[in-house]
């Protein structure tokens, strides 16, 4: 399959960029990237609840005292969830992480990408440069060619880019390696480098 390229310069000619079939013209599951993008949240959440069990608290490595003559219960560590300073029975531990195996990842990568591919939300420029740093400069470009609600997908990320666009909550800017199916969810429009088309099919191939 191919896509028409979005020329940025009118001296430069848009061609047209073979895409692969397999990974950009995938069927849509919606179940498993419900389950991929589920599990990805799940993991990036912060287990802040966590009661320490007796093999947590510090200490009691020695018995107290013996075990017999002294008239008091039997005792092998002052740790116990019966001894004050000692661990919680039945402790609560907040665990949220879900294990997604690379098979389903790249599935559901390749559904979210072609889905864009088929509303026609996703376009290729050869590269992406500014002039400056400049937020006002990013945004003259951007609206100038409707990528003012992007997320960049790049090859190689250039300073002047990054700075000028770091400010602007529409915006997000990836290397091809780096992108997520939670961050493509999000996005409106998909923007990619030639290049960085070639390391996604590389990846997720």
């Amino acid at each position: 399959m191919y896509i028409q390229e979005t020329a940025l310069r009118k001296d430069i000619k848009a061609e047209k960029v073979k895409l692969n079939e397999a990974i950009f013209g995938a069927p849509f599951n919606e179940g498993l990237v419900h389950q991929v993008i589920t599990a990805y949240m799940n993991n990036a959440r912060c287990a802040t609840k966590k009661n320490k069990s007796r093999s947590d608290v510090s200490g009691g490595g020695a018995k107290p005292y013996r075990q017999k003559g002294t008239g008091r219960a039997r005792a092998g560590t002052s740790r116990s969830p019966l001894w004050r300073s000692g661990g919680k029975t039945f402790t609560g531990q907040a665990n949220f992480s879900q294990k997604v195996n690379k098979k389903m990842y790249r599935s559901a990568m390749r559904c979210i990408l072609s889905e864009f591919v088929r509303q026609e939300n996703l376009q290729i420029v050869d590269k992406l440069e500014l002039a400056d740093h400049k937020t006002k400069t990013f945004l003259a470009f951007s609206t100038e060619h409707g990528f003012d609600q992007a997320t960049y997908i790049v090859d190689e990320l250039s300073v002047e880019f990054f700075l000028a666009s770091r400010n602007i909550h529409t915006v997000m800017i990836f290397d091809a390696l780096g992108i997520d199916p939670y961050s493509l969810y999000r996005s409106k429009k998909l923007v990619f480098t030639k290049e960085a088309i070639k390391q996604i099919e590389e990846r997720l191939s």
